[in-house]
């Protein structure tokens, strides 16, 4: 891969990885703490949205986070060329 391929790959790498960064950061703080007291008045399975948020929301939104992070590198490393399987042939 050429260089201008690789600075491509990583430009995509790293906007994908800013996006999925802000929506967690967005779901920890905002509705784990900056908006707790209006999503309190809401429950959720008889616990105070806010305070599932805070303990249980950021941390499920992070790993369905993590596994569109996957899923869309996959596909991004399919788009390259790029696959650990070649390097994992080539060796044996």
């Amino acid at each position: 891969m050429d260089a201008s391929r690789r600075q491509e790959y990583w430009r995509r790498n790293l906007r994908l990885m800013s996006v999925l960064l802000v929506v967690w950061a967005l779901v920890s703080f905002g509705a784990g703490i900056v908006f707790v007291e209006p999503l309190n008045n809401v429950s959720f399975m008889g616990v105070p949205l806010g305070f599932w948020f805070a303990q249980q929301g950021s941390i499920l939104t992070f790993l369905v986070l993590i596994a569109i992070y996957v899923w869309r590198m996959d596909k991004l490393d399919a788009e390259f060329g790029i696959t650990e399987y070649e390097e994992e042939v080539r060796g044996s």
